[in-house]
């Protein structure tokens, strides 16, 4: 069952009249396009709007009434709030009726959302607007540990995309629609449209900046924000109070926090994925990973409430100054644990509402630490949590023009540039030196999946040697005279032979070049055995090596064939791979990928 606006014979009915509209009024492309712009910011502040309110209801139906109905209190401890433990377990049991019928919707996350923007024609459907909007609020709802960003980001990225679909715009032009989409989403979430803007310039689109792109992005966050300006009012997710320095001796102390924010981003990500794989590779069914991934963080939060949700009221309460710097420190430990659990488990949900958890408790715990050795300096621990909030954001995600630009906004003071640059680019310096991933980036690193890339170089590196290479390789021995070498080159059309000894290992390779020198030297043909011609330092390749690998060492010494060799014994032989091999598994991936997104929209 395909949803989509493309197959709606209505819609397709608005579209020609549009059409006819378009061409009446003589409307240029980039006047349509700024029109699509229009509609799209307004349509992403109304998904926001409809999202945060589903996530609002249901946390109306599972926190707030219980508490009313048990007569008690998160903020107080008893024996009744043990209760919570159930709630997380609840968004899993009404998570499994969309990961059984629509489990491709919810599946890959905004890595997959990246991958299909960048290299798979940015053509998305429309059912899981839908789907993924209401399972990621379901998770929210019920206290899982996760982000909403991600998912609205993902919402107005789809709603792009129909558009673009509905009017056949070509691939960069539907990018560009779906960046919109992305950019509205994150504008009213936080009342920020050029953080918007930053978000799909540096995450969605890769930096790749146009000026006509930039200027659909900011006509689409200004709309969105208008949206949600006009239905929530003018406030943001996150409040934070004006931001004073008190000395400028601080700004050694930001130096500092940025390191720390940068070793615990690199952290995280390295913890997240362990977790991660851990549940990836448990032996239970895969629709139960949810029941268990929320009974865990149900457990966790007994103890710590505070992990429950995207966390905002409590990153506000930390902006202002409040909380001990030991429940802090506490926290950085606990919401990532908490947070690596309920999306390992398949919950559906985002990382961005939990990087600035994060860099908000670490801050803020460094901020009252440094309070206490520096009580002369006024420093304010608010301050801390409010950069190093940012600062987090900029090192997991690698984008520290969205980071600065979202706390300018938020906090709607010029004096917070200096510190939230300094902390923002050493934070992303440092998590780029031990982590070369962001967080979105890990699962198409490990797939060979490069988005910089380029679709061609992206599918060299999923292929790999061991599913490309021939393994019946036609080998000779290594004390075979020439003149054996003679008759054997009449009975096949290879041109380069491996050697192996009497051990069958890889001793060498010869070629019909190397041959050609003593070709007529009859005297030579029983006195020379090939080793003695062959070339002995041989270049090798892995079975799980990509073919984008092995071809750049074959053309490092413009060869025809390599060795395919055990990664255990190097001199092992298991296969030989050629250009002509890797070049027929390209074509054929090329085209299979081709198809499948064609069947798809």
């Amino acid at each position: 069952m395909t949803f989509g606006l493309k197959n709606n014979a209505f819609v397709e009915r608005i579209r020609h009249s549009l059409g006819r509209l378009q061409i009446s009024f003589r409307v240029s492309e980039n006047t349509f396009l700024i029109i699509l712009a229009v509609i799209i910011g307004l349509l992403g502040g109304l998904g926001n709007y409809a999202f945060r309110k589903t996530i609002e209801f249901i946390h109306w139906g599972v926190f707030t009434q219980t508490e009313h109905l048990l007569d008690f209190s998160l903020e107080e401890w008893s024996l009744k709030r043990l209760v919570v433990i159930l709630f997380p377990v609840i968004g899993g049991l009404l998570v499994i009726p969309l990961l059984r019928w629509f489990g491709e919707d919810l599946k890959g996350g905004f890595s997959a959302f990246l991958e299909r923007v960048n290299l798979r024609g940015a053509k998305l459907r429309l059912r899981p607007i839908f789907t993924r909007g209401f399972g990621a609020a379901i998770t929210l709802g019920t206290g899982g540990s996760a982000g909403q960003e991600g998912p609205i980001a993902m919402i107005g990225g789809a709603i792009g995309s129909q558009f673009g679909q509905l009017f056949k715009m070509s691939g960069d032009r539907l990018k560009v629609l779906v960046a919109c989409g992305a950019a509205a989403g994150v504008a009213a979430t936080f009342n920020a449209p050029i953080a918007g803007v930053f978000f799909a310039q540096e995450i969605v689109l890769l930096a790749a900046f146009e000026l006509s792109s930039f200027t659909l992005l900011v006509i689409s966050s200004v709309m969105a924000t208008v949206v949600s300006r006009a239905l929530l009012g003018n406030t943001s997710e996150l409040y934070a109070p004006p931001y004073m320095v008190h000395s400028p001796f601080e700004l050694l102390l930001y130096v500092l926090l940025g390191l720390l924010i940068g070793a615990l981003a690199a952290l995280f990500i390295d913890t997240h994925f362990k977790i991660k794989d851990r549940f990836s590779a448990l032996s239970m069914p895969r629709l139960t990973k949810p029941l268990l991934g929320g009974l865990l963080v149900g457990m966790i939060g007994v103890i710590f409430p505070q992990v429950f949700g995207n966390g905002y009221e409590f990153i506000s309460d930390v902006l202002l100054g409040g909380q001990t710097w030991y429940l802090l420190g506490a926290l950085v430990l606990i919401k990532a644990l908490a947070t690596s659990i309920t999306l390992g488990s398949g919950l559906p949900g985002g990382v961005f509402a939990p990087c600035l958890y994060l860099g908000a408790v670490a801050g803020g715990a460094f901020g009252h630490v440094a309070a206490r050795f520096f009580p002369a300096m006024q420093i304010a621990p608010g301050a801390y949590a409010l950069v190093g909030m940012g600062a987090f954001l900029a090192a997991a995600t690698h984008a520290p023009m969205t980071a600065i630009f979202l706390l300018f906004e938020i906090t709607d003071s010029y004096e917070v540039i200096i510190p939230i640059m300094l902390a923002c680019v050493i934070g992303t310096a440092v998590a780029r030196h031990f982590k070369k991933d962001s967080l979105e980036t890990v699962e198409l690193s490990r797939l060979g999946i490069d988005l910089e890339a380029g679709k061609e170089r992206n599918i060299m590196k999923a292929l790999r040697v061991g599913e490309v290479m021939v393994r019946d390789v036609e080998t000779i021995p290594e004390y075979m005279n020439l003149g054996q070498f003679t008759r054997f080159m009449e009975t096949t059309h290879h041109t380069n032979f491996p050697l192996v000894n009497r051990e069958g290992e890889l001793t060498g390779i010869i070629s019909v070049q190397d041959f050609m020198g003593v070709v007529f030297e009859p005297d030579l043909m029983d006195l020379v055995v090939v080793k003695e011609l062959a070339t002995a330092k041989v270049i090798t390749v892995h079975q799980d090596e990509n073919i984008d690998q092995a071809m750049r060492k074959i053309g490092y010494r413009n060869i025809e064939q390599l060795p395919v060799v055990d990664r255990e014994n190097h001199r092992k032989l298991v296969g030989i791979i050629s250009r002509r091999d890797m070049i027929s598994a390209y074509n054929r991936a090329l085209m299979s990928r081709t198809l499948e997104d064609q069947d798809r929209d």
